[in-house]
């Protein structure tokens, strides 16, 4: 055997038999001395060598079980250590170099590759969670009893402090689809698709329950509700634009037909009738106009060629564009006056807000006979004002009326002509510029249609801040 542990024992053992020979001459060297070869003195000689032999050997193989005993001991320490995951401590290394050294120094660096692994695991575990916790989809993961393995940061949001490792899911989310889903995963160990719409008010989402190979299940949750929506939008969207085209193509439609149905027909009623047809044609292209515009404005690919204009200018330029309209409807505009200072604005674009928001006006304004238009400094910003005194609006339409075919009173503007997009339109083209627009109401005290504009960097940076009025 070439243990190196063997080749000491057997070394120290022969070491032991050469002292016990040595003893043993240097007794009869010492009988010789004084003449006395007796069998008693040399069986006591030899008695007295072995004993003194034997207690070498005791003490040494004592003294190297001890130290064995000791290796040993930390050996086993270690591997308990390593059995329980922790890895930082190390076996001292020695000069010996028997089987037992060796297995110290197999098991260090084991200790080490395993803990730069488990190490490498528990990064991997920690970048998976982060990930899963910045998606936007709910996760969970549950075994085969329904419990709860783990759950991700959003399913937690949803579900709230109840979900949570080691309780059942079905404590945590009650919604019936959802639960279907899951039951179906686990049992018929196939995907499972769904759609649930009490996990959270308001929200809708789409289940997606798949089998894990350890017998439990995987349940993801995508929150549909802004593509929901944007789909019910566009839905209303091509139903009004369907009836605001349908209506005076049928007007249109009808009044041909008693033109070419009459067989002797009279000058005046053609004359009235062709003057309908022109009127509804007219409101047909100012719909495809305004659809038109705010498909651009809507559009990703909208830019704006931003210039520092004069806050003063552009109330000037809205107010000189639309004189004549307002003069045909006996309307006055007022200027109120503006800041002597220059905003970052898209002059063309500027010009379709203003004439939307006072055509707005001219619909509502006869009663108050006139329109006040200006603009004053405001933390950064100008606040542009478009004010008439007509009947107000009615607190529950303020935070729609900026809405695709929104109207407050649907008969009066289809009346005068309005498609209903003008105000969308404005909306979109003010937030892209980086302001923002509202309006303030009351009935029977007109109202005030509000948009903000950033002041241009050449501008006076310590100009006056009024309130918007």
């Amino acid at each position: 055997m070439n243990s190196a542990l063997l080749k000491k024992i057997v070394a120290l053992f022969v070491l032991l038999l050469l002292f016990q020979a040595l003893a043993t001459g240097v007794f009869f060297s010492l009988a010789a001395l004084q003449q006395d070869f007796g069998w008693h003195a040399i069986a006591q000689g030899a008695l007295w060598s072995v004993l003194l032999a034997i207690v070498l050997s005791v003490t040494a193989a004592t003294l190297i079980y001890v130290r064995l005993a000791r290796r040993l001991s930390r050996v086993s320490a270690f591997a308990r250590r390593i059995a329980m995951s922790d890895f930082s401590p190390r076996l001292s290394e020695t000069r010996d170099t028997d089987e037992l050294s060796v297995l110290e120094t197999d098991l260090n660096r084991a200790a080490i590759h395993l803990g730069d692994d488990f190490a490498e695991l528990e990064r991997g575990r920690h970048e998976l969670a982060a990930m899963l916790d910045a998606m936007q989809e709910g996760v969970v993961a549950i075994n085969r009893d329904g419990h709860v393995r783990w759950s991700n940061a959003v399913m937690q949001r949803l579900a709230g402090t109840q979900i949570r490792a080691g309780r059942p899911l079905v404590h945590s989310v009650r919604d019936p689809e959802f639960l279907a889903c899951v039951r179906a995963a686990l049992t018929d160990r196939k995907l499972r698709l769904g759609r649930a719409t009490s996990i959270a008010p308001g929200r809708i989402f789409e289940i997606s329950a798949a089998p894990l190979s350890s017998g439990g299940a995987l349940i993801v949750l995508h929150d549909v509700t802004s593509l929901e929506s944007a789909q019910a939008s566009r839905r209303e969207f091509v139903a009004n634009v369907s009836h605001e085209l349908r209506t005076p193509l049928t007007s249109i439609q009808g009044y041909v037909e008693t033109i070419l149905e009459d067989p002797a027909p009279d000058p005046e009623t053609n004359r009235e009738f062709l003057g309908i047809i022109l009127k509804n044609a007219i409101r047909m292209n100012r719909l495809t106009e305004d659809l038109l515009a705010l498909a651009t404005v809507e559009s990703p690919n909208y830019k704006l060629s931003l210039l520092p204009t004069p806050a003063s200018s552009l109330v000037n330029d809205a107010i000189q564009s639309m004189r004549a309209p307002a003069l045909d409807a006996g309307i006055a505009l007022e200027n109120s006056g503006a800041p002597a200072l220059s905003v970052m604005a898209d002059v063309y674009a500027m010009h379709q807000v203003f004439g939307n928001l006072i055509q707005n006006s001219l619909k509502y304004a006869p009663e108050g006979r006139r329109i006040v238009v200006g603009a004053v400094a405001q933390d950064g910003n100008v606040c542009f004002t478009v004010r008439d005194f007509g009947p107000g609006i009615a607190s529950e339409h303020l935070e729609r009326i900026f809405e695709r075919f929104y109207r407050v009173d649907k008969a009066r503007s289809r009346e005068s002509g309005g498609t209903g997009l003008g105000l969308a339109i404005v909306k979109h083209i003010v937030l892209a510029h980086g302001g923002r627009v509202w309006v303030e109401s009351e009935l029977g005290h007109g109202a005030a249609f509000q948009f903000t504009l950033p002041i241009a960097v050449q501008a006076t940076a310590d100009a006056p801040s009024t309130a918007c009025a």
